[in-house]
């Protein structure tokens, strides 16, 4: 239901761009969030199944309640297809969106580690591939959302009015969440179910306050030194638990760069789209828009996580490398630079393409010959072109400070000099038609057109005033010898009707150009046109994307994957989901990343933005790299054991009188633990 969400705020609720884009971000923030507080339920209270079933609930009320939210005649009471109450739809769909981002933050570090529950120490094998097979099943469901749920959005609904139908695109997902929980719930007998052990993370917070205050307590006086500042909490805390918020922190201490992985990995849904509207999406017979871009790292995941986990880790071991967990973690996070740095390739490549726009004191003019006769522009510094009918001198940039005398002279007739109308900073287009009339236009682009689609303006060269309507757009009132402002439409061929008189077909529009339409001739013998190219198309095709989403999405299955796997295999039994919601909070503190250095770095060049972060990403891997050579692995389930056979000597010491230090620690476990 994101695919459409920024879609919905704009178009229906009617926000402009950067409320939407604000109001996205947080309920994405929040979905990162709220895992926290799942993990806290769950480890403390509800246990991992009763929380998966309650908050998946809260999930379906929030989708359902986000689909109501989006029927139009829910408020039209006038039926004229705008809603009378906006502020109603508003609260409904701030309601739903807050009751999802609870529910599915809630059970996002439950499910994995449910999964991961149900597998004994030994089954480690079969561990890591229930969640190679997990990872996989989470972005399948990405690839066929991002597909479906736009095709349900732009389906016709509603009683009174037509309407894009978003009940329908945000009601599916409802109904098959509702659906994927009455099959979690039929399984329920054959799950392993680890009940709750009490409020634990209020134990190691209590814990790591009573350490820290402990130790900054007895600085200045003699005491024997610990191996570790948690050990000074023995005095009042039980040695296990002490033992299992060792475990924790020593992972929570790697997480530390983990962000910034996902600052680059986050940024195929922004710069990397951005970077596609730059180009030509032309597949041959097939058409791909910049949006739809992001499938292609869906598409490669499905694919490539069998491949790895079945073909190449197998093959890594028979060679002999002891390819662990962090090894793994730190190559990922080396292949996301490197994509960063094929991007960076890219958009030079990209920036060769582009057309330059004037800056500060400069102006940019073009002739466009409407006439029937070839022209001669004369432009100041002697520069001159020769025109011919339906064709364009090309845009020229002049100095706004030097008087930009423009002269034009059709065949052998003597000059005409344009009146200097012209606007700095802007480019502008003289149509002339002869000798005795031209118009001049001050274009409205400064820039290529957004998303890849395609400004398009018309010229009435007719003797009456006339309508246009393009590919449900509409051009009104355009006088004799005057232009319309430019409209942004898709690529492909569109059907062009001026109301009650003619329609034609407009040529093929490619990816980010435009275009000025000068309508000639229309009767009922048909619609002609004559076509000047204001900005050309991108040149540069998509495919060459593929090499960086490729490196993205290895870096991806070996990062993400294992880091879902090693979170849980690091955790005490009783801390599971709390920490699987550590790995996952690393995610929202990625976004944060972006926001700050994208803001803060004004970057002339994009490319230096993206060799920028696969720098910043290339430190923070080497750094990672140390950390995880000096990372001990530790076996949770062998320390727990370890003092339950210390428990038990214990209490059949005291049995036969025995007394023994409550705070000695076992020397296996000095030695596995630190």
């Amino acid at each position: 239901m994101r695919a459409i969400l920024v879609l919905y705020f704009q178009r229906f609720l009617g926000w402009n761009d950067n409320l939407s884009t604000a109001i996205y971000h947080t309920f994405v923030a929040l979905c990162y969030l709220t895992p926290i507080l799942g993990a806290l339920i769950a480890d403390s209270w509800l246990g991992k199944f009763k929380t998966i079933v309650s908050l998946s609930i809260v999930y379906t009320l929030g989708q359902a309640v986000t689909a109501i939210s989006s029927i139009n005649d829910l408020s039209d009471n006038n039926h004229d297809g705008n809603p009378d109450n906006i502020a109603l739809h508003v609260s409904l769909s701030m309601i739903g969106l807050a009751l999802i981002a609870l529910g599915t933050g809630g059970i996002k570090p439950c499910v994995s580690a449910f999964g991961g529950d149900q597998f004994e120490e030994h089954q480690e094998k079969q561990r890591n591939r229930f969640f190679s097979i997990f990872y996989l099943a989470i972005n399948a469901g990405s690839l066929l959302s991002t597909i479906i749920t736009p095709m349900l959005r732009v389906q016709q609904c509603g009683i009174h009015s037509k309407q894009a139908c978003y009940p329908l695109a945000f009601g599916v997902p409802a109904a098959l969440m509702a659906v994927s929980l009455i099959v979690f719930l039929i399984g329920s007998r054959m799950y392993k179910k680890v009940q709750p052990q009490g409020n634990v993370m209020a134990e190691v917070a209590k814990c790591i306050g009573f350490a820290i205050k402990n130790r900054f307590k007895h600085r200045s006086k003699e005491f024997p030194k610990r191996e570790h500042w948690l050990d000074w909490a023995k005095e009042k805390y039980d040695e296990r638990l002490i033992a299992q918020i060792k475990m924790v922190v020593k992972v929570m201490f790697l997480y530390i760069p983990l962000p910034m992985f996902w600052a680059l990995f986050d940024q195929q849904g922004s710069r990397w789209t951005l970077q596609a509207t730059t180009m030509n999406g032309n597949f041959g017979t097939i058409e791909i828009q910049p949006d739809q871009m992001q499938t292609v790292n869906a598409i490669l995941i499905v694919i490539m996580v069998p491949i790895v986990d079945a073909v190449v880790y197998p093959l890594i071991a028979k060679c002999g490398f002891n390819f662990t967990s962090l090894k793994k973690m730190t190559v990922g996070m080396f292949l996301a630079s490197m994509a960063f740095v094929v991007a960076a390739i890219i958009q030079l490549q990209i920036d060769k393409t582009l057309p330059v726009f004037p800056k500060g004191n400069e102006i940019q003019v073009q002739v466009l010959n409407v006439g029937n006769e070839n022209l001669t522009a004369y432009f100041p510094g002697s520069e001159h072109r020769n025109v011919s009918v339906n064709e364009s001198s090309g845009f020229l940039t002049l100095d706004f400070n030097s008087p930009p005398n423009i002269n034009i002279s059709f065949g052998q007739q003597p000059p005409f000099q344009v009146p200097n109308d012209f606007e700095r900073g802007y480019r502008h287009s003289i149509l002339a038609w002869n000798s005795s009339y031209f118009v001049t236009l001050k274009d409205s682009l400064k820039t290529k057109p957004e998303k890849g689609l395609n400004g398009i303006r018309f010229v009435n060269n007719l003797d009456r005033t006339i309508n246009i309507s393009m590919d449900g757009k509409t051009y009104l009132n355009i006088a004799p010898k005057n232009a319309s402002d430019y409209e942004f439409f898709s690529s492909g061929e569109k059907t062009i009707e001026i109301k009650g008189v003619c329609s034609g077909k407009s040529p093929r529009l490619e990816f980010g150009s435009a275009y000025t339409y000068v309508i000639t001739k229309c009767d009922t013998n048909g619609l002609a046109l004559k076509t000047f190219n204001d900005i050309p198309a991108n040149t540069v095709n998509m495919a060459l994307q593929i090499p960086q989403y490729f490196l993205l999405t290895c870096g991806e299955v070996v990062f993400s994957v294992t880091g879902l796997e090693f979170s849980y295999s690091q955790a005490p039994s009783n801390m599971k989901s709390v920490l699987q919601a550590g790995w996952l909070l690393t995610v929202a503190v990625g976004n944060i990343i972006v926001l700050i250095v994208a803001g803060a770095g004004q970057f002339s060049e994009q490319w230096a933005e993206y060799i920028l972060f696969a720098a910043l990403l290339l430190a923070v891997c080497i750094i990672f790299a140390i950390m995880a050579y000096y990372y001990t692995y530790v076996n949770p389930a062998e320390i727990e054991a370890q003092f339950d056979d210390d428990e038990d000597k214990k209490r059949n010491g005291r049995k036969a009188g025995v007394v023994s230090d409550p705070y000695e620690k076992p020397d296996s476990f000095s030695q596995t633990a630190m």
